[in-house]
């Protein structure tokens, strides 16, 4: 009988992660190092997972920002919008506060929270919610965590325009002179920047950096990645389940090890789950008759398709 899987493949809940006890340490050493924590390693990895899952495991509060081409420094800092607020100003609105036009970026909300709120001052605190709230912690939240995801897509400028505010957990916000200090009570923030590698990073930021690159898969780790989202979800993990596993976890080494010839990408962690996903929701089997066809739409791709 085909099953329903209960949540889509990448919800960024932190409710599960297979955390290796080499990553775990070089979390422990970013944070007693106080420096961003710098992973790299193949796309559908298990990069951009390790933020919200710690930030969960943890009780800490978590904030998020994908970077594009176009993602300035600044945006991570802040952002003001100079376009409304001329439009303001020109209807002759009075009493015109900079703060109304201000946005914090997720490096303000983890650094400074409160400051954030009040826009550093510059507003009454109470209508301005904190992102972070998507976990909704029963208690207060001590440390943030925040995941600067896909890093290498940044034009080069960006890496090193954060190596001050990384570093000293300050900023200045340049349309108000507001000073924004790390604050005692926001707790210590452990920063995850990730990067597929499609551009080298500045020397000076990697020096700055707590670096660690995840592993390809293994058979062994697909197969205990697989039974861990499958208990989450309340699924068996025995019977035809445990031998769909462990068929899945096959094809992809298989898959894997003929990639070199160059007709193909090598799969993911992530792919694998896809593959998974779809075999049980459409009671696909390796005896199926669509199994070599799901192979080749999840697992085998072609190589130019992964570019």
């Amino acid at each position: 009988m085909a099953v329903q899987i209960a949540h889509g493949p990448d919800p960024r809940d932190g409710l599960v992660y297979d955390m290796a006890d080499d990553l775990r340490l070089a979390v422990e050493v970013a944070l007693a190092t106080d420096r961003p924590l710098l992973l790299s390693g193949d796309p559908g990895s298990g990069k951009s997972s390790l933020a919200p899952y710690h930030a969960r495991q943890h009780g800490m509060r978590y904030y998020e920002h994908v970077i594009t081409s176009r993602t300035q420094a600044t945006d991570l800092l802040w952002t003001f919008d100079s376009v409304r607020r001329l439009a303001d100003a020109q209807a002759h609105r009075s009493r015109l506060s900079d703060g109304d036009y201000i946005v914090p970026g997720v490096l303000w909300w983890a650094l400074a929270p409160e400051s954030a709120r009040s826009r550093g001052g510059l507003l009454a605190p109470a209508g301005y919610q904190d992102p972070s709230e998507r976990f909704h912690h029963k208690e207060r939240a001590s440390g943030a965590v925040v995941l600067i995801d896909e890093i290498d897509k940044a034009d080069p400028d960006l890496p090193n325009s954060l190596l001050v505010p990384l570093a000293s957990h300050e900023f200045t916000v340049g349309e108000t002179g507001t000073l924004v200090r790390r604050e005692a009570d926001a707790g210590p923030p452990l920063i995850i920047i990730t990067t597929n590698g499609e551009r080298d990073l500045p020397q000076a930021f990697v020096r700055r950096c707590v670096t660690f690159t995840l592993p390809g898969p293994t058979h062994e780790g697909l197969v205990r990645i697989a039974r861990l989202h499958l208990r989450h979800e309340k699924q068996s993990t025995s019977g035809s389940t445990r031998d769909l596993i462990t068929a899945l976890a096959d094809e992809l080494m298989k898959v894997r090890e003929t990639a070199g010839l160059g007709h193909q990408r090598l799969p993911s962690t992530a792919e694998y789950l896809d593959a998974l996903r779809a075999c049980l929701t459409l009671g696909i089997t390796p005896s199926d008759a669509r199994w070599p066809l799901l192979r080749s739409l999840t697992l085998a791709k072609p190589a130019e398709d992964g570019r």
